[in-house]
């Protein structure tokens, strides 16, 4: 089993910071303890009780390294309490704020996920490197080895020399750079409707067509696990491949809802039937034609071009009126989504089916100027029955039967004030749409879309329970191919 674990192993001993502490000169512990409260960390959180948990763990592991230096402790504060902001997990809209609360007295924002591990004074090390009156952009790199449609295909000719952040590793903007962006935002809002990267939408906000900076990468910012003998030098670690938190969910407390249609039935089924279908234990097809030999279920709504949400609503009100009142969890998938139920129902041992629980990928819509977050429906949504309880309880339904299922049910949990809940580890696209950079500290549960590839030979590299058992729950050491 691939325990969580928030605290990095050996913090609590406290013989470890005297050595991380010896430098070269006897003045560094002083200007290291002075830098420290110039930096306000920013843990990129979430409202659910497992990331909240999380998080909060990491702010205490920050504030206990501090305080083991004597000297006075920095700002850390968690995006998921930071109300007055919507949207403030796409982090631009918070710049103001930044520069008005922090622009005077401080020198940086740090940004870290829940699961970075950060070396406190290898961190200020670190970023003592730079001339903090000037504007800087630091990260480690990622870029795309070909232009892809989650980019918008950005950079076409050579996408290899446009390089955005792993937030994974820890990023961080010197306050210049945040005043700039504070000024930029106040005269010039938001336009972009949608937030589907935002790793890759921040640095090219930030680059601003080549007049801002470009990300400089640092090498001390790393995703290696913290047990990895790699990480001697590294500020920053990660450690989150797939998260488990006590034994898995049993396979029948998980409901699979596959959406399809007539046309879809020779081709992408067999694909459900020779990859993952064999891991449900409960699953149901639902069609617009209802074929015996699938067998598929005609809710009685027609195919449409666009949006699905006729159907998804239906799928709702089929599991909450007809299937079992102990299964506490939904998936809906599309018909070309390639997802691990063998992972998922280790990660669902985090959640708790009595919270109103909506997990996926989240995109946003709107963000800089109100809007909403919503789970992309392509690589799988997940629902507490909790959540379908509330969302069905109200008045909230579709505006059309051909809307976007994924946005509405974003509108709706919105106005519900039920939070969306974001993996990594979902994926609207395909393996080769991500730099391999990112997907290498990941065990993913799922991708979507069968263009130019073989799906079950993605399904196999890439998902197939037992390449992680075998190993022990360490990092996949298979090979995964350019697929």
């Amino acid at each position: 089993a691939f325990a969580v674990s928030v605290v990095p192993e050996g913090a609590e001993d406290e013989t470890e910071l005297p050595v991380l502490q010896k430098s070269e000169n006897g003045g560094a512990i002083s200007k290291i303890s002075r830098e420290l409260k110039e930096i306000v960390f920013v843990i990129q959180s979430q409202s659910n009780s497992f990331h909240s948990k999380r998080a909060e763990d990491l702010k205490r592991d920050i504030l206990k390294q501090a305080a083991d230096l004597g000297k006075e402790l920095p700002t850390v504060l968690l995006i998921h309490q930071m109300d007055g902001h919507k949207g403030a997990w796409t982090i631009l809209p918070l710049m103001r704020h930044f520069s008005v609360t922090y622009g005077r007295n401080s020198s940086w924002i740090f940004f870290c996920e829940e699961d970075t591990r950060i070396q406190v004074v290898k961190l200020l090390e670190t970023l003592g490197r730079f001339d903090t009156s000037k504007e800087w952009f630091l990260g480690k790199a990622l870029y795309d080895e070909e232009s892809t449609i989650i980019h918008h295909y950005a950079f076409a000719e050579n996408p290899t020399v446009f390089k955005f952040p792993d937030f994974a590793a820890g990023w961080a903007l010197s306050i210049p750079l945040v005043n700039k962006l504070a000024k930029k935002l106040k005269s010039e809002p938001l336009k972009s409707d949608f937030t589907i990267d935002l790793k890759h939408e921040v640095a090219l906000y930030i680059w601003q067509k080549g007049e801002g900076p470009h990300l400089t990468p640092v090498p001390e910012f790393c995703t290696d696990d913290v047990n990895s003998d790699k990480v001697d030098n590294c500020a920053t670690t990660f450690s989150n491949f797939l998260p488990l938190c006590g034994e898995p969910v049993k396979k029948e407390d998980v409901f699979v809802a596959v959406k399809t249609c007539q046309k879809f039935h020779a081709d992408r089924i067999p694909v459900v039937k020779q990859t993952w279908e064999r891991e449900a234990a409960l699953f149901e097809y639902y069609s617009d034609y209802a074929d015996i030999t699938i067998p598929t279920i005609d809710l009685g709504i027609p195919n449409t071009d666009r949006g699905h949400c006729g159907k998804t609503f239906a799928i709702l009100e089929r599991f909450l009126n007809h299937s079992s009142p102990r299964t506490p969890w939904l998936v809906i998938v599309d018909d070309d989504t390639l997802i691990s139920i063998f992972r998922l129902r280790k990660l669902l041992s985090c959640y708790d089916p009595n919270e109103p629980v909506f997990l996926g990928e989240r995109y946003g819509y709107g963000l800089g100027t109100g809007g909403y977050s919503y789970i992309t429906g392509g690589g799988g949504m997940v629902f507490s029955r909790t959540a379908v309880q509330k969302l069905l309880a109200s008045k909230c339904r579709c505006y059309s039967m051909d809307a976007p299922d994924d946005m509405v049910l974003g509108m709706c949990f919105s106005g519900l004030g039920v939070p969306i809940t974001h993996s990594p580890l979902f994926h609207q696209a395909r393996p080769m749409d991500y730099p391999k950079g990112y997907l290498s500290h990941q065990i993913p549960v799922s991708f979507h879309k069968h263009w130019n590839i073989d799906p079950v030979k993605v399904y196999f590299t890439w998902l197939a329970p037992n390449t992680e058992e075998s190993l022990g729950g360490k990092k996949v050491g298979y090979n995964r191919e350019d697929l």
